[in-house]
């Protein structure tokens, strides 16, 4: 059962990244309030779900731009340009803001877009998505107490 708690996490944090609405949060908050996950487990499940979920955003916005006129490409030409402005205006270090609701997934796939190194996106995405996971794993412990 515990096995299928991470498999769970990881696969809703994997959505989350993607442009399928999805809450990994929920169910990090769950799992943790439980009592019956090791944190460091449920931190590195989330984390390394939502970072390679944020991998196939980048490898999109990279490898399959000439698509971008077709109903199931995920961002639609406006949003693509409204998140490349903001993405030239605050350079790569907006990848720190890959975390945020709404504008992280454009911003992902812009950086595939204009080609950011994948290295340099992989390191300041993980390092986002962890922080992030560590802020609501940080408020389950404190609220359980």
């Amino acid at each position: 059962m515990i096995t299928a708690g991470y498999t769970g996490l990881f696969l809703s944090a994997f959505l989350a990244a993607t442009f399928v609405p999805a809450s990994s949060e929920v169910v990090l908050m769950g799992l943790a309030a439980t009592g019956d996950y090791s944190p460091l487990w449920l931190l590195a499940v989330a984390s390394s779900g939502n970072t390679l979920g944020s991998v196939v955003n980048w490898w999109l916005g990279r490898f399959c731009l000439r698509w971008q006129d077709r109903p199931w490409y995920p961002a639609k030409p406006d949003t693509l340009e409204k998140a490349s402005r903001w993405f030239n205006r605050y350079g790569v270090w907006s990848l720190l803001l890959s975390w945020v609701p709404v504008i992280g997934d454009p911003i992902t796939l812009v950086a595939g877009v204009l080609r950011v190194p994948f290295w340099k996106f992989l390191v300041l995405v993980a390092i986002a998505k962890t922080l992030r996971y560590m802020v609501v794993l940080g408020m389950v412990t404190w609220t359980l107490g």
